[in-house]
């Protein structure tokens, strides 16, 4: 029965598995939230409480000079509306602090768009940008800016949109510009800088967040929400917010020549932001954690000159929506990582690609998932088959060894010596019924990362009941049919000998339903249909051995 305790173990560690990540989102070490307080807020609704917090970094040279205000501009919202996007912009340093995507709506049963940048405290999410100097007045995110509308909204035939903002003082004028596409989640920001005299600055870029928004998530699915940086010398390096906490960190990104720029995200299921400098730019990647729940993920620009006269340019593309692989990729290198599959993304890519071939046929993500598990089985085919055999096997040889358990008593060298015997008389090898097991389930891992990071997953429809794929069953009934399956699988197995495996095996499919009964739909019809493909398999090959 060496191949039954096998499978238990590694169904058990699987469970430990999933476990641990449930615990891991509901109790692993937090960042401890910062307390509720009253904001102080401007006629526009902007809050006025984080002015207090040093979130700004530090010029590229030693001391840095005041930052000088002298236009006296009231602070205001600016609305932009695009085709994708309802943004509101700060004047107050042109950050953007509210940010809804219209094509997601927050869930199915609510339409309304799904708010990824918000300033509320719970919920702190936003981009910020300015520039930082040494020695020449510069405007960071806390300067105030001067727009000419309040609203600015794509129109039909175009394909872009410019929103313009203004800051100065008595030598220096910063044109602050935001340029929106149509069918795009990149937006292009540039900074262009004129003086009367010389002029040497920085220019940075930060995302600043909370780490308690957790909205939409199941607590007993984990996703990774935190930082990321990426270049060519680190490829994907995750900055969590404890890391964030514990110290700030510094690495340089970009090298020049054919080295990639690299670039810094903040991400949660389904959702990015990211800062993207020009790639050949050499950059410094910062972290920091100016209060208890704030954390911020920047990069800042080496020093540029501007001569007097002469007008300098600051350029970096922010990207803000859906981790869609596809689009994520054409934007920068590496930037579809922050689909997060974790080591198996080898794996997970193709079957990915396969996923989206099927939706492209039926136009339904839940029969996609169907002929995806019909396409992983048909694949492992030979290996199931010779798992299932193996166990046939054992099965049709089950009444012998209970003969020799009650043989040799406690006898373990003789029942172990006599089993041995048996096996090598019924040319049983039992390790046939694991090792198939074994290497597919880096595959069935992958799938299952696959289903749970995919954000066309979220809101899609299936059929009958199931309105949401990536939400459990309102009625549980692909658990209950997941449990039934598991139920009758046992059955098709060889019982183990031991009583106390006897009663674990028995009591699996209950703690399973149980588990699964707060599963994404996507996830528990992927073991359905897996199961039951399964089931079929291995009754026919029971039958066959048994008959012989």
């Amino acid at each position: 029965m060496e191949n039954q305790r096998t499978l238990l173990y590694i169904t058990f560690f699987f469970i430990l598995f999933l476990i641990w990540q449930a615990w891991e989102e509901d109790y692993g070490s937090k960042p401890v939230p910062v307390a509720s307080t009253t904001e102080t807020r401007t006629s526009s609704g902007i809050p006025m409480a984080a002015e207090k917090i040093n979130d700004t970094p530090r010029a590229a040279m030693p001391a840095a000079v005041p930052q000088a205000q002298t236009m006296p501009a009231s602070r205001k919202a600016i609305r932009v509306v695009t085709d994708l996007m309802d943004v509101a912009i700060d004047t107050k340093g042109g950050s953007i602090h509210k940010l809804d995507l219209r094509k997601y709506p927050t869930s199915a049963e609510d339409d309304r768009p799904f708010e990824l940048f918000s300033d509320k405290d719970s919920q702190f999410h936003v981009a910020q940008s300015g520039l930082i100097s040494a020695n020449s007045a510069a405007p960071n995110h806390h300067a105030v800016y001067h727009a000419a509308k309040d609203e600015y909204r794509l129109a039909e035939g175009e394909n872009d949109l410019k929103v313009q903002m203004v800051w100065q003082d008595q030598d220096t004028t910063v044109t602050k510009v935001f340029t929106f596409h149509r069918d795009s989640y990149v937006i292009d920001v540039e900074h262009f800088v004129q003086s009367r005299s010389d002029w040497t600055g920085s220019q940075y870029r930060q995302l600043a967040r909370s780490a308690t928004d957790s909205r939409g998530e199941s607590a007993f699915i984990y996703t990774y929400t935190g930082g990321v940086v990426f270049n060519d010398e680190i490829k994907y390096e995750k900055v969590d917010f404890d890391d964030m906490a514990d110290k700030n960190h510094m690495r340089e990104i970009g090298l020049g020549n054919d080295m990639l720029g690299g670039w810094v995200a903040m991400i949660q299921h389904y959702f990015l932001s990211a800062w993207i400098p020009d790639q050949q730019e050499l950059n410094l990647a910062y972290s920091s954690n100016p209060s208890n729940n704030r954390y911020i993920l920047g990069l800042r620009s080496p020093a540029m000159t501007v001569k007097a006269g002469e007008q300098g340019r600051f350029h970096s593309q922010l990207v803000v929506g859906p981790k869609l692989q596809h689009r994520l990729e054409a934007i920068a290198p590496g930037l579809e990582l922050t689909v997060d599959y974790g080591i198996l993304t080898i794996l997970a890519k193709p079957l990915y690609w396969v996923l989206e071939m099927y939706h492209g046929v039926f136009n339904n993500w839940g029969w996609a998932i169907i002929f995806l598990t019909l396409t992983v089985k048909l694949i492992f085919y030979k290996l199931s088959e010779a798992s299932y055999r193996s166990m046939a096997k054992m099965r049709k040889v089950a009444p012998k060894m209970q003969a020799m358990k009650e043989r040799y008593g406690d006898d373990r060298q003789r029942m172990s010596q006599a089993m041995m015997k048996m096996y090598k008389e019924e040319k049983i090898n039992p390790l046939g019924g694991c090792l198939p097991i074994l290497v597919q389930m880096p595959v069935f891992i992958a799938l299952y990362w696959v289903l749970l990071e995919s954000v066309e997953m979220r809101n899609a429809p299936f059929a009958l009941w199931i309105t949401n794929l990536s939400v459990q069953d309102p009625y549980y009934i692909l658990p209950l049919l997941m449990g039934a399956s598991m139920f009758i699988q046992q059955k098709l197995n060889p019982a183990p000998m031991d009583p106390m495996q006897q009663k674990i095996f028995q009591i699996m499919p209950i703690m399973f339903t149980v588990f699964f009964l707060f599963f994404p739909a996507g996830l528990v019809l992927y073991w359905v249909v897996n199961n039951t493909l399964s089931i079929a398999q291995q009754w026919v090959i029971t039958k066959r051995i048994e008959n012989s």
